[in-house]
């Protein structure tokens, strides 16, 4: 049964009610959004102490609105590094081959990590104003949703569709052209369900991006990660309380406000013959595509679009004739691109290997892998159970469109909820129940990185064409028989996806899941997170160092032995 009204009964209304509630919606958006910016601008001189966090309820609609504005901005910066990153990684074979390594690099490295290599230089770059602070905040954010969304669309390129690619060939479409009409729609489904997925994680990851103490600094932002730090530091519960229902409220909104209605508009790109049975509904979709307003600011700007798109068009002309490289003259020039990287890469081991070795020893790296070895163990288990659990509950959201209308906004709303947020609760329940942080440590990461499967899965799943689900039906495809012929080689390009991005977020939990903290009590497990953590803290930049390369070269070696040989067999085999 629909709430609310249908696009024909707003259209019956003579005075355009659906164009008064845009232009409203509008201006309170705006006004929202310069009462809350006006906060960013203020003097801020270091050392100076930014205001305490005051635990008053009544501050955190303030504080909410902040965290907010700082996520969406995080967000923005994210799909427009994506779409360029994604782009060149999947088009050029020899930037592919830097591009994506780096990549891994990029994602293994923790938020402690570019916030101890940021802050100070953000602080330099606004001198005198609390906005240096801010964007070393936004920076953190959007480390923590930029690497899953780039996976997801750079996959989504290499795994397009063979007739749609030669029928952009065959009509010798431009490189804008094949963007926008090829390859941003094949791949925005995916990208939507996983930027859905990067904008929940960054929530995880707010409350060390506003409460930040680093090199034996301290710096506090308004937010409600901030909040939340200070609830856990005076130990109240009753705030951290009011904390939980203002971030589940503000979950709420965003999710009916603008990804519902993302969702709604991107149905249009799913890629099948026949019609999908239901397709996602959205008041406030419905309101837009009703308004008057949206469709003429569309037509006033259309003359402008088509400008910018025949420009961008002319410069991106197709090459009209091929001309076949001398394979000598190519294997000569390939030979000298992996001899440059392999001297760069060599440069650069050998100078944090004398960095280590002349300041911490030999000793401390060995400590450092075994700790490594433990933490690898925790994100083993926990892809394991994850994709176990989560996966066939994927699967089924993805194919039955009712069951996804009812479960995809408690899905939604989980997979946004900041984990740690709830941490505190898992950490009291430790003390009392006498449960090792060591084993503990697995459930509060899982509460962080357990969704990418999830959301992968459904991502997936919705991705089959439902001309293949309902012939997979007339042939009488049941059990595993239908998983193993259908659903696994359909959604397996969307599982590897989400593995990697389990796995990178996963181990960058392990920094904020290995050591918890309640009042004056602190559970500290035996991991390279968790040593991380302390290092980072206390400033000792020989050991961050130590600490973040072997967990990149933990997470880099997982996906050159494991994961980069799964998506080759998504490309290769299971390749719709």
């Amino acid at each position: 049964m629909k709430t609310f009204p249908t696009p024909e009964a707003l259209r019956r209304f003579p005075c355009g009610l659906a164009d008064v509630a845009v232009i409203l919606g509008t201006l309170v958006l705006l006004a929202l959004i310069a009462r809350i910016g006006a906060g960013a601008l203020v003097s801020f001189h270091p050392p100076e102490v930014v205001p305490a966090i005051n635990l008053d309820p009544r501050n955190l609609p303030y504080y909410a609105g902040r965290s907010t504005l700082r996520m969406f901005i995080a967000l923005f910066f994210s799909t427009v590094f994506t779409l360029i990153y994604g782009y060149v990684a999947a088009n050029s074979r020899r930037a592919e081959r830097v591009m994506i390594p780096l990549l891994d690099i990029l994602q293994s490295v923790p938020v402690l990590g570019f916030l101890s290599i940021t802050v100070t230089g953000f602080i330099a770059l606004f001198p005198g104003s609390l906005l240096g602070l801010e964007a070393a905040s936004i920076f953190a954010i959007f480390t923590s949703q930029v690497w899953n969304m780039t996976f997801s669309f750079y996959q989504s390129l290499r795994t397009i569709p063979r007739e749609l690619d030669e029928a952009a060939r065959l009509y010798q479409l431009s490189r804008w052209q094949r963007f926008t009409q090829l390859e941003v729609p094949v791949a925005t489904i995916g990208l939507l369900w996983n930027a859905m997925m990067s904008f929940g994680g960054g929530w995880f990851f707010v409350a060390a991006s506003e409460a930040i103490s680093v090199l034996n600094q301290e710096y506090t932002l308004p937010g409600i990660g901030s909040y939340v730090a200070a609830a856990i530091a005076a130990e109240d519960l009753a705030a951290l309380g009011y904390a939980l229902i203002t971030i589940a409220i503000v979950i709420i909104l965003v999710d009916q406000l603008f990804w519902r209605p993302l969702i709604a508009w991107s149905d249009k790109f799913r890629m099948e013959q026949s019609a999908a049975a239901e397709t996602p509904e959205s008041w406030v979709y419905d309101l837009l595509q009703t308004a008057r307003i949206p469709r003429l600011l569309g037509q006033a700007l259309t003359p402008v679009q088509e400008a910018i798109n025949q420009f961008l068009s002319r410069l991106t002309q197709p090459r009209s004739t091929f001309k076949l490289a001398d394979p000598a003259h190519q294997q000569r020039y390939d030979r000298l691109y992996n001899v440059t990287l392999l001297v760069i890469i060599g440069c650069l081991i050998a100078w944090a290997l004398h960095f280590i070795l002349t300041t911490i020893g030999l000793g401390e790296v060995f400590k450092t892998f075994w700790l490594g070895i433990l933490t690898l163990l925790r994100v083993t288990v926990l892809l394991l159970l994850a994709t176990v659990i989560w996966t066939p509950v994927g699967v089924a959201i993805g194919f039955n469109p009712k069951l996804a209308r009812a479960l995809q906004p408690v899905v939604q709303f989980l997979a946004s909820f900041p984990a740690n947020f709830i941490f505190p609760f898992a950490t009291l329940f430790f003390i009392r129940s006498h449960i090792s942080i060591e084993w503990g440590s697995i459930l509060l990461m899982a509460l962080g990185a357990q969704w990418y499967i999830l959301f992968n899965s459904i991502a997936g799943a919705q991705g089959i064409p439902t001309d293949l689900r309902e012939m997979a039906d007339d042939i009488g495809l049941h059990g595993w028989q239908r998983w193993r012929k259908l659903i696994i080689p359909g959604i397996f390009s969307a599982w590897v996806t989400g593995g990697v991005t389990a796995s990178g977020g996963a181990w960058n939990a392990s920094i904020v899941s290995e050591i918890v903290s309640w009042g004056q009590t602190t559970l500290v497990a035996t991991g390279l997170g968790a040593y991380i953590a302390e290092a980072t803290t206390v400033g000792d930049w020989p050991r961050i160092t130590l600490g973040i390369g072997m967990m990149s070269l933990f997470v880099v070696g997982l996906n050159r032995l494991l994961w980069r040989r799964l998506y080759q067999l998504a490309e290769t085999k299971y390749h719709l």
